[in-house]
């Protein structure tokens, strides 16, 4: 007959699982609110480059989307809730303008970027703050800044001269 070994893990510490959600829950709320507004530009976008950038903002909005389950996942495996309640993501939001018509795909680019930076700075602070505390949910937060840098650059491309 086999023992069972119980391994100490970073779940059942409540300062980590504090300092998680503390530094990814605005990263969430961010991501939630990138999905939304990353969907409203992709059905209103207009211009030359119309398909690029449509397409594109769907492949955002997807990535946006996994990476806020993710880091949600994170604080929800290490034993805290997730507040991510439409109204919290529009009370994150507030400082965002994607248009809510029709808008040329350049404008809708810088807004959209705009959205990013924010997140990107969530992000710096999130990785700057867990790399005491714990390694895993720091990785988690490099891992999403890593593919939102990469989106970012993907998007500003097409408006860069």
């Amino acid at each position: 007959m086999s023992k069972t070994h119980t391994i100490s893990t970073t779940a059942s510490d409540p300062t980590v699982a504090a300092a998680a959600a503390q530094f990814l829950s605005p990263v969430v709320l961010g991501l939630q609110a990138l999905t939304i507004n990353g969907k409203q530009a992709h059905w209103h976008v207009r211009g030359s480059n119309f398909v690029g950038v449509h397409e594109l903002l769907d492949t955002i909005v997807a990535h946006a989307g996994d990476w806020a389950d993710t880091a949600a996942e994170r604080i929800v495996a290490l034993g805290l809730p997730i507040d991510a309640r439409v109204q919290t993501v529009a009370a994150k939001a507030k400082a965002t303008e994607v248009p809510a018509g029709f808008t040329r795909s350049d404008e809708l680019i810088r807004d959209v970027i705009a959205d990013i930076d924010a997140i990107l700075v969530d992000l710096k602070t999130a990785i700057d703050g867990l790399g005491e505390v714990d390694v895993t949910s720091q990785d988690v937060a490099i891992e999403i800044m890593r593919g939102l840098d990469k989106d970012r650059w993907f998007l500003f491309a097409h408006v860069s001269e």
